[in-house]
């Protein structure tokens, strides 16, 4: 197999190349500088409480109505970062939130509880959440290991259902590849995604309205670890590979490309050091705009 260029950020500009992909479900590609800007809906604000009935009029005197014991409706989550054009994940007001963060993202899961509770119990170590980008039909066939990740607090993004390249579908694909994803992952932690990231950055025009009609922010990544790659070759050291793959791209707003595989859980720990180690937090999917 040919060797996969490394991921690079410079002047705003990524510009990674494209691989094929293999028979393993796993990622053989970065995210084109071709590709389109990414595309977003609106989500419907939280519903306000509605206010307490005035109390009637009495021709004599009463005590004023107690006021209404009803519980308030949350408020919306604070969205206090944003994604640019290079899929980086950047504050909305640079004055107040800081900049020096990385997005930690997962792909292809859930596939097996040896991989998956390793990966989630280190990132509670750190105190860390991540999107899990996932596809239908694993998530068929284990949804008690995509309870585990939302019960964690950890996001669901949408990865398709079967793992194809998009950008080489119809519409009528695409939609079916998305719908039963947003549908399967809903029917099974009660949650729709909010984030979508086609499997090998493959994408077209269809792919990116289909997703916006979805309610879906379209990202792929702008920092990949390149585990991707490493089954079956020769590297003694796979965690000294990763570390090395991410810290070569680091930057401000990194979108770090994981995958849900033995030899990036045991690089976990140490990579997850060696960001905070460097000054870096690990951003709360949720604190993220997905609409414009």
């Amino acid at each position: 197999m040919p060797n996969i260029a490394k991921g690079w950020y410079a002047a705003g500009v990524l510009a990674v190349a494209l691989s094929a992909c293999g028979g393993n479900g796993n990622e053989q590609s970065s995210p084109s500088a071709a590709a389109p800007t990414a595309m977003s809906t609106s989500s419907p604000a939280a519903p306000s409480s509605s206010a307490a009935p005035s109390a009637t009029a009495s021709p004599t005197p009463s005590p004023s109505p107690a006021p209404s014991t009803s519980p308030t409706a949350p408020p919306s989550a604070s969205k206090t970062y944003k994604m640019n054009k290079n899929y980086d994940i950047v504050p909305i007001d640079k004055s107040a939130n800081e900049a020096k963060v990385v997005l930690l993202t997962f792909d292809d899961g859930p596939k097996d509880e040896k991989t998956l509770k390793p990966i989630l119990d280190i990132l509670d170590k750190h105190h860390a959440k991540a999107i899990f980008f996932v596809n239908g039909y694993r998530v068929k066939a284990h949804p008690e290991l995509l309870k585990e990740i939302d019960d964690r607090g950890h996001t669901v993004g949408n990865h398709s259902y079967d793992h194809i390249q998009l950008g080489k579908e119809n519409a009528a694909s695409i939609k079916a590849q998305i719908g039963k994803t947003q549908d399967i992952v809903e029917s099974t932690i009660g949650k729709r995604p909010v984030f979508f990231r086609p499997p090998n950055a493959s994408a077209n025009d269809d792919v990116h309205k289909i997703a916006a009609d979805n309610g879906l922010l379209f990202m792929t990544w702008s920092n990949g670890s390149l585990d991707w790659t490493m089954s079956g070759t020769k590297i003694k050291d796979k965690t000294k590979a990763i570390i090395d793959n991410v810290t070569e791209q680091l930057h401000a707003g990194s979108n770090i490309l994981m995958h849900e595989l033995s030899w990036t859980a045991d690089a976990l720990d140490r990579l997850l050091t060696t960001l905070e180690g460097k000054g870096y937090t690990f951003v709360d999917p949720s604190a993220i705009r997905t609409n414009s």
